[in-house]
């Protein structure tokens, strides 16, 4: 059965084991990291997950230059974490670097993390897209072209709407990851994100991972929102 992600955007490490004492020992989540938690409690607490039994997505979404980037990855693999980023925005070669990076990080015998692209946060509005960014083909057009730069560049996948992943999988093929952020069940709040689906639309779409946080964390009963939400991701409600 597949695991919705769980955005743990806490500021600290002491909160997050607490919003982990709701859920069972022996359960083993799929969760998220981002640069909230990572800057504060740095790589223990990434650590500190994987030894509990549980998967991390890395989302810290690393954009400088290739050397840079390389050398950052390097460091990341030896963490042992099942799935980390970039941006897009930062090329080909700032991605191959990535890429490079990660294969000579990957400790003997384990399993490279996969590596994805961050295409245009969820956040971002078209109007935004084009007018901070100055990118003036629509938002889609965008989306799918830092895609297909991404499958080129033999990355794994990227971060997207789910909104955009039907044309995504048309400029790159059917096995690309698009890990969908922005999942918010019916009737939740939508927060500041823009592009919103349901964890059922999103199965339907054919996201690959979805990620889910607020729903579940800011949940009077994490442990079964995040049961319903499982449950509605694999298409048993």
């Amino acid at each position: 059965m597949k695991r919705p992600i769980i955005a743990l955007d806490f500021p600290n490490g002491q909160e997050v084991q607490t919003f982990l004492e709701n859920f069972p020992k022996e359960e083993s989540l799929f969760v998220k990291v981002g640069m909230e938690l990572f800057y504060k409690e740095g790589p223990q607490v990434v650590k500190m997950l994987i030894e509990e039994g549980h998967d991390v997505f890395l989302d810290l979404k690393l954009h400088d230059i290739p050397n840079t980037v390389g050398s950052a990855m390097r460091n990341i693999a030896s963490l042992g974490v099942k799935i980390t980023n970039v941006h897009a925005a930062g090329g080909k070669e700032m991605m191959e670097a990535a890429l490079k990076g990660l294969e000579e990080g990957t400790l003997t015998g384990q399993t490279r993390p996969e590596l994805i692209a961050v295409t245009q946060l969820t956040s971002t509005s078209e109007e935004q897209m084009q007018n901070d960014q100055l990118i003036k083909v629509s938002l889609e057009e965008s989306v799918a072209h830092y895609a297909s730069i991404t499958n080129e560049s033999g990355l794994d996948g990227v971060v997207c709407s789910a909104l955009e992943v039907e044309k995504i999988r048309e400029a790159t093929n059917e096995t690309f990851i698009c890990l969908t952020p922005g999942i918010r069940p019916a009737k939740s709040a939508v927060g500041d994100q823009k592009r919103v689906v349901t964890p059922s639309r999103a199965k339907k779409i054919g996201s690959t991972y979805i990620v889910v946080g607020r729903p579940i964390t800011q949940s009077e009963t994490p442990y079964e929102s995040y049961l319903e939400i499982k449950k509605e991701w694999n298409g048993e409600k």
